[in-house]
């Protein structure tokens, strides 16, 4: 899952959602530091107030990521993605495209839910604007298993730019893999690959019911479908 599929249930719990959005927040800001269900355990005692919707919502994410991983549609969808972006790239990327199955298939599950549920995503980014993102931090910090010094900034940048917005365009989605593709120091994503994110939209569209089965995800029955 991505930002907007883990915390679109819990936009009533500012600090929850926040929560549920730290791995993801990391992994672009310090990849070494990680947050492990054991520690959240270990200091959940020890919080109060909103550090424990914090730490009770990283762990929802780890949660969610292990059943939401373990699909049979996760894997059908993802190896659609894949197969169509080995179709229109050369043999020498043959190796990532099981990669970017896996990521665009999440990010076009945000934007899947984004169409049906567009106020939800305004409601999302008003509570990030509204929480202390210097406690969020210095929470973080004592589940880590380093000392985070950047999130607050991830957070801030992550308000500003608004990217979520674009996973609904194919060509600005294209732009925004093509940022991953550089952090990650790997060649950018040529043109042809748009071919790929209109047949793959097209798809995650017709799989949010089984990407989010309602046995993991009940509340998907029941949000409203456009606000």
């Amino acid at each position: 899952m991505n930002y907007f599929t883990h915390a679109i249930r819990y936009l009533d719990r500012p600090y929850y959602a926040a929560g549920v959005c730290v791995p993801d927040w990391l992994s672009v800001v310090d990849r070494k530091a990680r947050v492990r269900g054991k520690k959240i355990a270990q200091e959940l005692p020890m919080l109060a107030g909103d550090e424990v919707e914090i730490a009770l919502g990283i762990q929802k994410h780890l949660d969610d990521d292990r059943w939401f991983h373990g699909t049979e549609a996760f894997y059908r969808v993802t190896g659609i993605i894949a197969r169509s972006f080995r179709e229109n790239l050369d043999e020498s990327n043959a190796w990532r495209c099981g990669f970017l199955g896996h990521i665009v298939m999440e990010l076009l599950l945000d934007a899947a839910l984004i169409e049906q549920r567009p106020s939800r995503l305004e409601a999302f980014y008003k509570l990030l604007n509204e929480i202390d993102l210097a406690r969020l931090q210095g929470v973080v910090s004592s589940l880590a298993t380093k000392e985070v010094t950047k999130l607050s900034w991830m957070v801030e940048m992550f308000i500003r730019e608004r990217f979520l917005e674009d996973y609904l365009d194919d060509e600005r989605l294209l732009f925004r893999l093509n940022q991953v593709m550089k952090r990650i120091q790997l060649e950018p994503l040529p043109d042809v690959c748009l071919k790929t994110l209109e047949v793959a939209r097209d798809v995650v569209r017709a799989e949010v019911g089984s990407l989010l089965p309602e046995a993991n995800f009940p509340e998907r029955t029941v949000l409203p479908i456009t606000g």
